[in-house]
């Protein structure tokens, strides 16, 4: 299992929000309210973004992932929370992992979105 990000905000996200705020930005939500998840096309393929389960999470693998969740996040009004308590987000078209006074820019929004989901190598 890898690093597990969440969606947090000051409500729970509502499945209906989760629907219609995924498809314009061109997600899928597939499933139910209860359980699903939402992918993304990316040239002839769907790939995974983020977990439904009455909260919303992911497990990225690649930059575009994280980009992915972070604009979702941002889109849904909350914040991209990460296991150790940093915060993944979207500012000024850059999406950045912030903790404490450190901050780590993955790159422009568009240009990770462009890139696709090749996986992070170790």
């Amino acid at each position: 299992m890898g690093y597990e990000l969440r969606v947090d905000r000051d409500t729970p996200v509502a499945y209906a929000d989760l629907t219609r705020v995924s498809a314009g930005v061109g997600l899928l939500v597939r499933g139910t309210a209860e359980n699903g998840e939402v992918v993304a096309r990316y040239g002839d393929r769907e790939h995974p973004v983020a977990v439904w389960a009455g909260r919303l999470y992911g497990t990225p693998t690649s930059d575009w992932a994280v980009a992915q969740l972070a604009r979702l996040a941002g889109l849904l009004g909350g914040r991209l929370v990460g296991e150790d308590g940093e915060a993944y987000l979207v500012r000024d078209g850059v999406v950045a992992q912030v903790n404490g006074d450190t901050t780590y820019e993955f790159g422009r929004l568009e240009e990770l979105l462009a890139l696709g989901p090749a996986q992070w190598t170790v």
